[in-house]
């Protein structure tokens, strides 16, 4: 492989392992995330709400 070929390669790879490697930091660091998260039994339709 030439060297053009090594440094595209090269430059792929680091660019997805710093992108995967940014993503996994967001989310592990995120004081309280959980709590922001909302599943389907926290939800209620708009026809059962009181009000």
């Amino acid at each position: 492989m030439s060297w053009a070929g090594w440094l595209t390669m090269l430059a792929a790879v680091g660019g997805a392992t710093a992108l995967f490697a940014w993503c996994l930091w967001k989310v592990l660091s995120t004081p309280q995330a959980t709590e922001r998260l909302h599943g389907v039994p926290d939800t209620e339709p708009r026809d059962q709400r009181e009000g």
